[in-house]
Protein backbone atom coordinates (compact mmCIF):
# COMPACT_ATOMS: atom_id res chain seq x y z
CA UNK A 1 0.00 0.00 0.00
CA UNK A 2 2.80 2.42 0.89
CA UNK A 3 4.64 1.75 -2.37
CA UNK A 4 1.44 2.12 -4.40
CA UNK A 5 0.76 5.51 -2.75
CA UNK A 6 4.36 6.52 -3.51
CA UNK A 7 4.23 5.55 -7.19
CA UNK A 8 0.82 7.16 -7.81
CA UNK A 9 1.69 10.31 -5.83
CA UNK A 10 5.17 10.73 -7.33
CA UNK A 11 3.92 10.14 -10.89
CA UNK A 12 1.13 12.70 -10.40
CA UNK A 13 3.54 15.15 -8.77
CA UNK A 14 6.06 14.79 -11.58
CA UNK A 15 3.34 15.42 -14.16
CA UNK A 16 2.19 18.56 -12.31
CA UNK A 17 5.66 20.07 -11.83
CA UNK A 18 7.12 19.02 -15.22
CA UNK A 19 6.73 22.49 -16.79
CA UNK A 20 8.31 24.07 -13.69
CA UNK A 21 11.26 21.69 -13.85
CA UNK A 22 12.29 23.10 -17.24
CA UNK A 23 11.97 26.70 -16.02
CA UNK A 24 13.86 25.97 -12.79
CA UNK A 25 16.67 24.24 -14.70
CA UNK A 26 17.04 27.24 -16.99
CA UNK A 27 16.98 29.69 -14.05
CA UNK A 28 19.70 27.73 -12.21
CA UNK A 29 21.92 27.68 -15.31
CA UNK A 30 21.50 31.42 -15.89
CA UNK A 31 22.05 32.31 -12.22
CA UNK A 32 25.35 30.57 -11.50
CA UNK A 33 27.84 28.16 -13.06
CA UNK A 34 27.62 24.50 -12.14
CA UNK A 35 25.27 21.54 -12.49
CA UNK A 36 21.49 21.87 -12.30
CA UNK A 37 21.09 19.00 -9.86
CA UNK A 38 22.79 18.52 -6.51
CA UNK A 39 23.46 14.87 -5.73
CA UNK A 40 24.27 13.74 -2.22
CA UNK A 41 24.66 10.32 -0.63
CA UNK A 42 22.07 9.74 2.07
CA UNK A 43 21.29 6.72 4.20
CA UNK A 44 18.27 4.76 3.01
CA UNK A 45 16.04 1.89 4.03
CA UNK A 46 17.80 -1.02 5.72
CA UNK A 47 21.02 1.05 5.97
CA UNK A 48 21.58 1.13 2.21
CA UNK A 49 23.04 4.43 0.94
CA UNK A 50 21.49 6.10 -2.11
CA UNK A 51 22.05 9.27 -4.12
CA UNK A 52 19.41 11.88 -3.28
CA UNK A 53 18.55 14.49 -5.91
CA UNK A 54 17.75 18.16 -5.35
CA UNK A 55 17.93 21.25 -7.47
CA UNK A 56 21.24 22.99 -6.77
CA UNK A 57 20.61 25.96 -4.48
CA UNK A 58 24.20 26.77 -3.55
CA UNK A 59 27.27 27.87 -5.44
CA UNK A 60 29.14 25.02 -7.10
CA UNK A 61 31.62 23.55 -4.60
CA UNK A 62 29.61 24.61 -1.52
CA UNK A 63 30.26 21.30 0.28
CA UNK A 64 34.00 22.07 0.30
CA UNK A 65 33.26 25.36 2.14
CA UNK A 66 31.26 23.68 4.92
CA UNK A 67 34.24 23.17 7.25
CA UNK A 68 35.13 26.87 7.09
CA UNK A 69 31.55 27.79 8.09
CA UNK A 70 31.16 25.21 10.87
CA UNK A 71 31.68 27.88 13.57
CA UNK A 72 28.39 29.50 12.40
CA UNK A 73 26.36 26.30 12.69
CA UNK A 74 23.05 27.02 14.45
CA UNK A 75 21.46 23.57 14.35
CA UNK A 76 23.80 21.63 16.61
CA UNK A 77 23.28 18.00 17.58
CA UNK A 78 24.93 16.71 14.41
CA UNK A 79 22.93 18.80 11.91
CA UNK A 80 24.32 21.76 9.95
CA UNK A 81 22.24 24.90 9.29
CA UNK A 82 23.20 28.56 9.27
CA UNK A 83 20.98 31.58 8.78
CA UNK A 84 21.95 33.68 5.78
CA UNK A 85 24.24 30.98 4.36
CA UNK A 86 26.58 32.85 1.96
CA UNK A 87 26.78 29.80 -0.32
CA UNK A 88 23.11 30.04 -1.36
CA UNK A 89 22.49 31.51 -4.82
CA UNK A 90 19.71 34.01 -5.66
CA UNK A 91 17.63 31.37 -7.44
CA UNK A 92 18.52 28.90 -4.69
CA UNK A 93 17.03 31.17 -2.02
CA UNK A 94 13.72 31.28 -3.91
CA UNK A 95 13.72 27.51 -4.47
CA UNK A 96 14.31 26.88 -0.77
CA UNK A 97 11.57 29.28 0.32
CA UNK A 98 9.07 27.52 -1.94
CA UNK A 99 10.47 23.99 -1.31
CA UNK A 100 10.79 23.53 -5.09
CA UNK A 101 14.42 22.48 -4.63
CA UNK A 102 12.99 19.16 -3.38
CA UNK A 103 11.04 18.40 -6.61
CA UNK A 104 13.73 16.09 -8.10
CA UNK A 105 13.22 13.78 -5.11
CA UNK A 106 10.05 12.64 -6.89
CA UNK A 107 12.43 10.67 -9.12
CA UNK A 108 14.01 9.14 -5.99
CA UNK A 109 10.51 8.07 -4.95
CA UNK A 110 9.75 6.57 -8.36
CA UNK A 111 13.06 4.63 -8.22
CA UNK A 112 12.16 3.28 -4.77
CA UNK A 113 15.05 4.97 -2.92
CA UNK A 114 12.64 7.24 -1.05
CA UNK A 115 8.99 7.47 -0.08
CA UNK A 116 6.65 10.45 -0.14
CA UNK A 117 6.48 10.15 3.67
CA UNK A 118 9.14 8.65 5.90
CA UNK A 119 12.10 9.24 8.20
CA UNK A 120 14.34 12.19 7.41
CA UNK A 121 17.03 11.22 4.85
CA UNK A 122 20.25 11.96 6.70
CA UNK A 123 23.67 12.45 5.11
CA UNK A 124 26.05 9.59 5.85
CA UNK A 125 28.02 11.55 8.49
CA UNK A 126 24.85 12.45 10.43
CA UNK A 127 23.51 8.91 10.18
CA UNK A 128 26.77 7.50 11.60
CA UNK A 129 25.93 9.19 14.93
CA UNK A 130 22.75 7.13 15.37
CA UNK A 131 23.14 3.92 17.35
CA UNK A 132 21.15 1.09 18.89
CA UNK A 133 17.35 0.90 18.66
CA UNK A 134 17.27 4.30 16.96
CA UNK A 135 18.64 2.68 13.79
CA UNK A 136 15.25 0.98 13.38
CA UNK A 137 13.98 4.32 12.06
CA UNK A 138 15.22 3.03 8.69
CA UNK A 139 12.89 0.03 8.55
CA UNK A 140 10.99 2.26 6.11
CA UNK A 141 12.47 4.28 3.24
CA UNK A 142 13.29 7.92 4.00
CA UNK A 143 10.68 10.45 2.94
CA UNK A 144 10.34 13.72 1.10
CA UNK A 145 8.29 14.74 4.12
CA UNK A 146 7.53 13.26 7.51
CA UNK A 147 6.63 14.07 11.07
CA UNK A 148 9.99 15.86 11.37
CA UNK A 149 8.90 18.23 8.57
CA UNK A 150 5.46 19.13 9.91
CA UNK A 151 6.83 19.58 13.45
CA UNK A 152 9.41 22.13 12.18
CA UNK A 153 12.44 20.35 10.72
CA UNK A 154 15.02 23.08 11.35
CA UNK A 155 14.01 23.61 14.96
CA UNK A 156 14.06 20.00 16.18
CA UNK A 157 17.38 18.75 17.60
CA UNK A 158 18.72 15.65 15.89
CA UNK A 159 18.17 13.40 18.92
CA UNK A 160 14.48 14.32 19.06
CA UNK A 161 14.10 13.99 15.29
CA UNK A 162 15.51 10.46 15.42
CA UNK A 163 12.98 9.54 18.14
CA UNK A 164 10.15 11.00 16.04
CA UNK A 165 11.35 8.97 13.03
CA UNK A 166 11.49 5.79 15.13
CA UNK A 167 7.94 6.36 16.44
CA UNK A 168 6.73 6.98 12.88
CA UNK A 169 8.30 3.72 11.65
CA UNK A 170 6.98 1.74 14.63
CA UNK A 171 3.43 3.07 14.19
CA UNK A 172 3.21 3.35 10.41
CA UNK A 173 -0.18 3.26 8.74
CA UNK A 174 -1.47 4.43 5.38
CA UNK A 175 -3.79 6.86 7.19
CA UNK A 176 -0.78 8.35 9.04
CA UNK A 177 0.99 8.94 5.69
CA UNK A 178 -2.09 10.64 4.26
CA UNK A 179 -2.44 12.88 7.34
CA UNK A 180 1.25 13.88 7.11
CA UNK A 181 0.91 14.65 3.39
CA UNK A 182 -2.15 16.81 4.08
CA UNK A 183 -0.32 18.66 6.89
CA UNK A 184 2.77 19.18 4.71
CA UNK A 185 0.93 21.32 2.14
CA UNK A 186 -0.01 24.19 4.51
CA UNK A 187 3.33 23.80 6.30
CA UNK A 188 5.29 24.39 3.07
CA UNK A 189 2.93 27.12 1.88
CA UNK A 190 3.35 28.86 5.24
CA UNK A 191 7.15 28.53 4.85
CA UNK A 192 7.53 27.30 8.43
CA UNK A 193 10.76 25.53 9.31
CA UNK A 194 12.44 26.18 5.96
Amino acid sequence: LKRALDVIGAAAGTFVVAPLIVLIALAIKLDSPGPILFRQRRMGKDNRPFEMLKFRTMADGAEAQKAALMHRNEAGGGLFKIDGDPRITRVGALLRRTALDEAPQLFNVLRGDMSLVGPRPLVIEEDAQIEGWRRRRLLLPPGMTGLWQVFGSSRIPMGEMVKIDYLYAANWSLWLDIKILLRTVPFVLGRRGL
